[in-house]
């Protein structure tokens, strides 16, 4: 594939995210939070963003200033909807501000296919999450839309590669969301009381721990073939 990259910045939100980005890339640690290596015929400089619109503005902005990339790939799980499945990969041809509803269109490396919604809520409501169905969102997440838009105002490329981890409408409330600092890193304490009080959903939890370590590892692993098509 013929492409103008020759360095691509990679954007992970959680630590569950960028480990598997590193490992599959090969990338070794920089010694600032960032990891580097070649993929193929490209440089790649990796970093976390931490969870939420905020701090992927924050991690882009950072990136841009800091480093010469010419493309910006997001990547990680996602929430599933409609159609989408656990373990599918989305590959988005726009994206969505969940509060705003500006949209980003993609410029992707390889093919790509639907909507990704981004937003800091976590949105359970089954009628709220059927209104983005019916415009056509297949998954939803916390930064991608912040990223792309500092892409666009920045006039940098960027493209998305998530795996669906969980069915955004299987989750009664938002507790699960509190499972996690801010910056991704699992919080062990609420987890811990969270099975002490809810300990029906232990199994669910347990379920949802596996298969988003599965997604992340094949989010890693897609990217990383995209970037090798690259000459």
């Amino acid at each position: 594939m013929e492409n103008p990259c020759s360095r691509i910045g990679v954007l992970a939100p959680m630590p569950s995210e960028l480990g598997p980005v590193v490992k599959a890339m090969g990338l070794t640690a920089r010694g600032d939070g960032a990891y580097v290596g070649r993929v193929g015929a490209v440089e790649v400089v990796a970093m976390r963003t931490g969870m939420g619109l905020a701090r992927a503005t924050n991690a882009v902005t950072r990136l841009l200033d800091d480093e010469a990339v010419d493309h910006v790939m997001v990547v990680g799980i996602a929430g599933g909807l409609g159609s989408a499945r656990v373990g599918d990969i989305i590959c988005p041809t726009v994206v969505v501000d969940g509060a705003t509803n500006v949209s980003f269109t993609a410029t992707p490396i390889g093919p790509a296919d639907g909507t990704i919604s981004s937003s800091d809520e976590f949105v359970v409501d089954p009628d709220r999450l059927g209104v983005l169905v019916d415009a056509g969102v297949r998954a939803v997440d916390m930064e991608t839309s912040a990223i792309a838009a500092v892409c666009v105002q920045r006039g940098c490329t960027w493209s998305a590669v998530r795996v669906i981890s969980d069915r955004a409408t299987d989750h009664p409330d938002t507790a699960v969301l509190g499972l996690a600092h801010p910056d991704g890193s699992p919080n062990v304490r609420a987890a811990l009381r969270f099975m002490a009080t809810h300990p029906a959903r232990i199994p669910g939890l347990l379920r949802l721990g596996r298969d988003a370590t599965k997604a992340a590892s094949r989010a890693a692993a897609e990217a990383t073939r995209r970037i090798h098509t690259i000459t």
